[in-house]
């Protein structure tokens, strides 16, 4: 394997990768806070080993169409249509992308068979979730405790405030108060009536 190609090999996994460690982290934020969910390391590595074995399946079936577009393009030497109407100057670039897509693969299913690497993937996803969790956490208290006199955007955004307080919040409280009304009258009526059966 030359190094031109290695080096591209390396940079389709370094994306794979990316995509994988998303892809990871989402599943985790998905299963424990919205599963209500323990974070368990054996389920996770599981979780990991499909989430590679599907980029390499991906990247597998892109080896293949690139196979199938290279021997499309073998051969025409007309002026091209579009984007993806290969021509036979086009046949070494595919064959390379072919190469490198089918490098990726092999390497995505070494990584998912090698425990200690899959546990590596599963210790960055999880720690790419708490995170997610914490600095949301800490937008959202620093957001809470925000005094006027600390935020230089409490003059600026006063009046979109109010405005919201206004057609939102007012308005919801006014709903909610006219709701638990109708329910108290609506209750007194029936109480009223059951008296009167009484």
């Amino acid at each position: 394997m030359g190094a031109k190609l290695n080096e591209a090999i390396a940079e389709g996994m370094s994306i794979a990768l990316a995509a994988g460690r998303l892809s990871l982290k989402n599943q985790i934020l998905v299963d424990t806070i919205a599963g209500d969910a323990a974070f368990e390391s054996d389920h996770f590595m599981q979780v990991a080993r499909e989430i590679l074995n599907d980029l390499a399946d991906e990247a597998e079936d892109a080896a293949n169409r690139l196979k199938r577009q290279g021997r499309k393009a073998w051969g025409k030497y007309s002026q091209s249509d579009g984007t993806h109407d290969y021509r036979d100057r086009d046949v070494k670039n595919l064959r390379r992308r072919r190469k490198q897509s089918a490098g990726v693969a092999v390497r995505l299913r070494q990584l998912a068979a090698d425990d200690e690497q899959v546990h590596e993937l599963v210790e960055e996803g999880r720690e790419a979730a708490w995170g997610d969790v914490s600095s949301n956490l800490d937008r959202r208290l620093r957001a809470e405790s925000m005094r006027p006199d600390a935020d230089p955007d409490y003059a600026k955004m006063r009046d979109a405030r109010m405005q919201a307080l206004r057609l939102v919040d007012l308005q919801a409280l006014e709903s909610q108060v006219r709701a638990r009304k109708k329910a108290e009258k609506a209750e007194k009526a029936e109480r009223k009536a059951a008296k009167g059966k009484s």
